[in-house]
């Protein structure tokens, strides 16, 4: 199959205009008062977000989610493995969109804020800029930063007709109404018009795959390799990589977060799980083979499926990019098949990945105590304490004393997110991850870090020495490690930790344990949990304020796309204080495509939030006291009735999630069965698990513990209660919210205090419009009242420069639940 048109150019800021079926008002993008008057916004004026009036979305200079990176690169100075195969010497490339990709082809609803009635004369509307007409006459623009775009018609910008909707709710004679102050087009100014303009990542192209494929091959035939894998992670086993390690997606072209492609002499295969089933099949051309790992027709995993397969087989990875504990279990699942796993040294993508970007540059910074709770050198006192308590590895019947070389000296940390934690060092090189390309060694009296010297300040520089860390290029951990240079005795690592670590140290060097540092990163200090509290009330009232400005605009009749809507919540979320960006992409979805769990919507193709079907926005922020992670299903019209059966038996299973008793010793998994259970009484269930940890301004996914893991839960741990339902190709609905694990008081007190419950971080009302009032219990729907009260009298002091987000809080602590039946005549009245 050809490959297929190149997109059009990315089309201007969406505006949220209602509709009519008169001929619609020239509009522009001044603000228009709530007066009527229309003032300017000038680029770079943002006031302090803590100052003045919140009707105005205000810039705060931040962490950005997607670093810049510098375009050169080093090449790999000592050890036998290569991280780059060759230079790339070449900027990260930009993509100039092509204008032959015809536009959306639902005719009831195009481009972003138009709505219904005929437009007569498209050329009359710009919906970035206001329209004027220039000395010959023609048609052209300005944006808001002062630049002129080509007139409609030319070359440069094709003259593309719209097509509006219409409504049946809505009036024919209704008047559009005017622009007012905190309306789409009056905040998307300065840096957050900037910043969708240049949204270009989102308009996505689906290249042909054939030559990438071909010249990989080539590759393969080198080493006589029969398959060759391509993980989606890092050296780092990072589940965010970096641009410069995304070779799955540019192989393949699926960009979702999981996923593994495997690559035969004859075929190529693509492998994920049931949350991108259906996006990976949309986003692979002809060249690929979608497999659905975890279907009931289908392998558990690629694991399985390759071992199924493979019989005398040469099957290649870079070693780098498979950890210890998945090699391992290849290997002896392979091995009696006949099959051998082969490690080249470079990695074959990079051989071909011709324009591969450079590695990240971004500088490092230190993140306070006051933030973390505690200093490194307390954290690195703890990991030597570590060290010297494991026992020598001798064997069980030898009754010698143990020889020098058994006893552990030393600790190698290789996750980026357990390297930030120890260091209280935060970084710009994974989207959505505050972290840094590195590792760390700590040996009892030393402890060096391995990254790329370009990214240390200063300070950074001053704060490493007073801690008592070393530095040395991120390469020189191979030749680190080849030498031997701690001395005799064993190094620990983790399993998570490179298969390449392994070979280059050779079994006899090295022992495999559970990460320390990641248990120590998930319980959570005092300070850590105040943090995250204080982070959740302020993302909590961006979420508030975002819901009563989506209702409101869909109530007037404005047509709003998923990606707007994402955008909108995003840049309430940047006024916040200590906001440093997003935890991860927006999930922003109306309809089927909430029926996916990952889908994020690009402004290129996104759908207009549907009223009458359940939207679902799954997102959170990064603030330096805290990683956020909310989902919340709202409904804008009249629910049908399995809609909300659906809700209420996703709501019983949150509430028994939350309200949870339970004993010291507990797991996750053992508690997951009750988030579960209202939904069973039903026959629904879903897919993904019911809740993960969440770092401290750190990775939004952390471990080890989770509503899958069998980890025992103790206070401290931070954890994500997250049941569903989703209906393939109608709707899906979801409810998540962050819970503390704490000790609680029992009437009964058995064998003394040892119980626990959950504290709630998330402040973000429950719908009730859903709610099937006559299925809950007398304790749910109390819980649910409780719940709402709790959120107006915590986020009231936050919103009181928002009077309509006030309004719209209080009469959401103040529903009822459900909604009223029809009455006589098919009249409804929905609260």
């Amino acid at each position: 199959m050809s490959p297929a048109p190149p997109p059009p150019p990315p089309p201007p800021p969406p505006l949220c205009l209602p509709f009519r079926s008169k001929k619609p008002k020239r509009v522009t993008a001044l603000a228009h008062s709530e007066k009527g008057s229309y003032s300017h916004h000038s680029y770079g004026s943002f006031p302090d977000s803590r100052n003045g009036s919140n009707n105005d979305l205000r810039h705060q200079d931040s962490y950005s989610p997607t670093s810049t990176f510098n375009s050169k690169t080093s090449l790999a100075k000592s050890g036998v493995i290569s991280e780059d195969s060759e230079s790339y010497d070449v900027p990260l490339p930009v993509k100039e969109p092509s204008p032959t990709t015809p536009r959306r082809s639902d005719s009831k609803r195009r481009g972003y804020g138009w709505g219904a009635g005929k437009e007569k004369d498209p050329e009359k509307h710009s919906a970035a800029s206001m329209i004027r007409k220039d000395s010959a006459g023609s048609s052209s623009s300005t944006d808001s930063l002062g630049a002129k775009t080509p007139p409609l018609g030319s070359p440069d910008r094709p003259n593309v007709s719209r097509q509006v909707s219409s409504r049946s709710n809505v009036s024919r004679s209704m008047n559009r109404p005017g622009l007012y102050g905190n309306d789409s087009s009056s905040t998307l100014v300065g840096s957050a018009l900037e910043r969708k303009i240049n949204d270009v990542e989102s308009v996505r192209e689906k290249v042909d795959t054939a030559p990438r494929l071909d010249d990989l091959r080539k590759q393969m035939a080198k080493d006589n390799l029969d398959y060759y894998i391509v993980p989606s992670e890092d050296a780092h086993g990072s589940e965010y990589v970096a641009a410069c390690d995304k070779r799955r997606e540019w192989i393949s072209g699926f960009n979702g977060t999981a996923g593994q492609v495997i690559v035969s002499k004859t075929a190529a295969y693509l492998l994920t799980d049931s949350r991108y089933w259906v996006q990976a099949a949309n986003q692979v051309d002809s060249n690929w083979l979608p497999i659905q790992a975890g279907h009931p027709d289908g392998p558990k995993d690629w694991v399985e499926w390759l071992v199924d397969r493979a019989k005398g087989a040469r099957i290649g990875v870079d070693a780098r990019m498979i950890s210890y504990s998945k090699a391992t279990e290849l290997n002896n699942l392979l091995t009696p098949k006949g099959c051998k796993l082969v490690y080249p040294p470079q990695n074959l993508v990079d051989l071909v990945w011709r324009d591969k970007p450079s590695r990240s540059k971004e500088p490092i910074f230190v993140h306070p105590k006051e933030f973390t709770g505690r200093s490194t050198t307390e954290k690195l006192a703890d990991i030597r304490t570590l060290i010297r308590d494991t026992p020598p590895t001798t064997s069980s019947y030898s009754k010698s004393d143990p020889t020098p070389d058994k006893y552990h000296v030393a600790t190698l940390i290789t996750a980026l997110d357990a390297i930030a934690y120890v260091l209280n060092l935060r970084g710009q090189d994974i989207p959505f991850n505050p972290v840094f390309q590195s590792y760390l060694v700590v040996t009892l009296d030393k402890a060096i870090l391995f990254m790329d010297p370009v990214k240390l300040t200063d300070d950074v520089e001053d704060y490493l020495k007073v801690v008592g860390v070393e530095t040395r290029e991120y390469n020189d951990i191979w030749s680190y490690l080849r030498k031997r240079e701690w001395g005799e005795g064993k190094v620990i690592i983790a399993p998570e930790t490179s298969y390449a670590v392994a070979l280059m140290l050779t079994h006899f060097r090295y022992t495999v344990m559970p990460s320390h540092v990641n248990s120590m990163k998930a319980i959570k200090n005092d300070v850590e949990i105040d943090g995250m509290r204080r982070a959740y009330l302020r993302d909590g009232a961006s979420f508030v304020k975002f819901l009563a400005w989506l209702e409101d605009k869909l109530a007037k009749g404005y047509e709003i796309t998923e990606y707007e809507a994402a955008f909108r919540l995003t840049e309430y979320r940047r006024m916040n204080k200590h906001f440093m960006g997003l935890a991860y992409e927006n999930i922003s979805a109306s309809g089927p495509n909430a029926a996916l769990p990952h889908y994020s919507p690009t402004k290129s193709s996104a759908a207009m939030i549907d009223r009458n079907s359940p939207y679902l926005n799954d997102s959170g922020g990064q603030y330096k006291d805290g990683t956020c992670d909310t989902t919340r299903t709202w409904i804008f019209g009249r629910p049908a009735d399995d809609q909300c059966e659906a809700y209420t038996r996703v709501l019983q299973g949150h509430i028994a999630i939350d309200s949870a008793i339970f004993p010291e010793g507990t797991s996750g998994q053992q508690l997951d069965v009750l988030a579960r259970k209202a939904l069973w009484q039903d026959g629904m269930d879903y897919g993904h698990g019911t809740g993960h940890g969440v770092g401290s301004f750190l990775n939004v996914h952390e471990g080890p513990h989770s509503f899958s893991s069998n980890i025992t839960l103790v206070p401290g741990h931070v954890i994500t209660n997250e049941p569903g339902y989703y209906l393939p190709g109608q709707w899906g609905i979801r409810i998540e919210s962050a819970l503390a694990v704490r000790r609680v008081k029992t009437k009964h007190e058995y064998n003394g205090d040892c119980w626990l419950g959950f504290e709630r971080l998330t402040c973000v009302p429950i719908q009730t419009k859903m709610i099937k009032d006559g299925v809950l219990s007398k304790d749910d729907k109390q819980w649910v009242k409780d719940h709402n009260r709790r959120c107006l009298e915590k986020l009231e002091p936050y919103l009181r420069d928002d009077k309509r987000a006030l309004r719209w809080l209080k009469r959401e602590a103040e529903r009822g639940l459900g909604i009223a039946p029809p009455g006589p005549g098919g009249i409804t009245i929905d609260w």
